[in-house]
């Protein structure tokens, strides 16, 4: 897909054309292209198998229509290659992908032209998710002693504020501990109106 300008972003407002566009966040990551190989490979985290994979999911606006659809699973793996992938969709205002893993880790990536966002839901996760891994090294955070029972997000929380998905809203689905990543994503994908069309997908692409 070709990059934007600064001064063509618009809102990914999934039900169309919003009153406004909103102002890009200090916290977004503005990136040429993400190296994301430069770990200790001693340190190398191993690959997440089929199974422990719920969905990878990509979701965008063509024409004013939000439209959702399945990844890859091995995208899930690999945070620079999801972003390429990301960058590939003719979204008219860039594209957000959603990844959920073993019903507790969940990535949520933005990318708009040159600029990219990202969520973790659980920082520890770096410790034992490429993926996740690949957030810390994008967002250059410190990973958390794997020995460390709290843990926060890591990213931006605000990721989706635009949206009508605030910092604390957000805050407030992660705290959920009744909730599984792949439903806390269904949530987020519930308040940004695409919860029908993502689960439909999320069930056909990847069941389990």
């Amino acid at each position: 897909m070709p990059d934007f300008d600064d001064d063509e972003y618009e809102s990914f407002d999934l039900e169309g054309p919003g009153d406004g566009t909103a102002e890009a966040d200090d916290s977004e990551a503005e990136l040429d292209e993400p190296d994301l190989d430069e770990g200790d490979e001693d340190d190398e985290l191993e690959d997440a198998d089929p199974d422990e994979i719920d969905f990878v999911i990509a979701a965008y606006r063509e024409d004013g229509q939000p439209l959702v659809q399945a990844l890859q699973g091995p995208l899930a793996n690999d945070l620079d290659e999801l972003i390429v992938q990301l960058r590939r969709l003719p979204g008219d205002a860039g594209a957000l992908g959603f990844v959920s893993l073993v019903e507790e880790v969940f990535v949520i990536v933005r990318v708009r032209g040159q600029h990219v966002q990202v969520l973790l839901n659980d920082s520890g996760a770096a410790n034992e998710w490429p993926i996740a891994r690949d957030v810390a090294d994008l967002l250059n955070e410190e990973i958390p002693d794997p020995d460390e029972e709290e843990t926060e997000p890591m990213g931006d929380l605000g990721i989706l504020s635009d949206l009508g998905i605030s910092d604390f809203d957000m805050e407030t689905i992660i705290d959920n501990l009744d909730l599984s990543s792949d439903q806390m994503l269904a949530e987020i994908a519930d308040k940004i109106k695409i919860g029908p069309q993502f689960r439909k997908i999320a069930d056909a692409a990847f069941p389990g």
